[in-house]
């Protein structure tokens, strides 16, 4: 008999655009011979399925259920393929945990720290051959937090939403006259930002999942980026930026970040698919972390879809090994 599936969606934030996009592959690729599959829109006032008469159907928060022909269903696991929030901030998985149903991504508590830029560099920061840069985190947005950054950090640096996603609310400062428009920007996003120190170097990402007690880690993608960095236009805009699957890496480097990506997988708890983003330092090669997403876009030309292929595995059998690993 086959297993009943809540593939969730949406959100409350600008990376829902993103979420639909992703749910819309993965509905596509997802065994049909072993899944049912039901896609829930999760909206700020409303969630619900759509039935397969054009009907919104709205969910039962009581028990996570719908009604469809009349048939009460309710779902054997989730495929939580929602970023932002409350998909990827630990606000569903707690949720789910109170319902008893299994899903896809990260507990509660991961997902909360993972979701925090800041405290996940002050978690991993030990870890031996990664690196992080130097950084603030603020809280507020102040003459004299301003005037910290200035004193504080070295430019050029990065300003960024600290919860956010997708590049959303992100600036390259250059110059100390932009630190506020930078700072404006990002707290429009968020209450949390972080400011990093830009480090010169090669940008990658990697994605890896767990099956049974291996952590696998798939080939890294380099990203070429025609832009300043890799923003929002730059991540969802067509030819505006290369992606290179496998990255150009020496056989030393690829084995040495393989090793560290293994260990910030293990160190965080992650669980299903996870992409973590990082830079290979100019002249030194040392790796230094962005940041992780422990929902990380699925649509057909995303980092991890390539990254799969690249060792040889259908989409289709990656989704299958994320979906039964849920109930290990």
């Amino acid at each position: 008999m086959k297993k009943k599936i809540a593939l969730v969606t949406g959100g409350f934030t600008g990376e829902s655009v993103v979420s639909l996009k992703s749910a819309a592959v993965v509905e596509t690729q997802i065994d049909r011979d072993r899944y049912d599959i039901y896609k829930i829109i999760i909206e700020k006032d409303h969630w619900y399925y759509t039935d397969p008469s054009g009907q919104k159907q709205s969910v039962d928060l009581n028990d996570f259920s719908v009604l469809t022909n009349k048939e009460k269903i309710t779902f054997d696991g989730v495929f939580n393929i929602l970023h932002g929030s409350p998909g990827e901030d630990g606000k569903l998985a707690g949720y789910f945990d109170m319902m008893e149903i299994p899903y896809t991504t990260c507990d509660p508590l991961t997902s909360a720290i993972t979701m925090n830029k800041g405290y996940t560099k002050a978690i991993i920061q030990d870890i031996e051959g990664l690196h992080v840069a130097k950084s603030l985190q603020l809280f507020k947005n102040t003459p004299q937090n301003t005037q910290r950054v200035i004193e504080e950090l070295s430019l050029p640096y990065f300003v960024k939403p600290n919860n956010g996603g997708s590049s959303i609310g992100m600036s390259k400062v250059k110059t100390e006259e932009e630190v506020q428009e930078a700072l404006d920007k990002a707290f429009a996003e968020d209450n949390q930002v972080l400011i990093e120190e830009f480090v010169s170097g090669r940008e990658f990402s990697i994605g890896m999942y767990k099956v049974d007690d291996d952590v696998i880690v798939l080939p890294a993608t380099e990203i070429v980026s025609s832009k300043e960095f890799f923003d929002f236009e730059a991540k969802y805009t067509a030819g505006v930026t290369e992606e290179i699957t496998p990255g150009r890496m020496s056989e030393e480097e690829v084995n040495r970040v393989k090793v560290v990506a293994e260990k910030v997988y293990l160190k965080l708890n992650c669980k299903g698919a996870v992409r973590m983003d990082y830079f290979l330092e100019q002249n030194t090669g040392k790796i230094f972390f962005i940041e992780i997403n422990t929902v990380p876009g699925q649509t057909e030309t995303s980092l991890i879809s390539q990254q799969v292929k690249a060792i040889g595995k259908t989409v289709k059998e990656f989704y299958t090994e994320i979906i039964e690993e849920m109930w290990k």
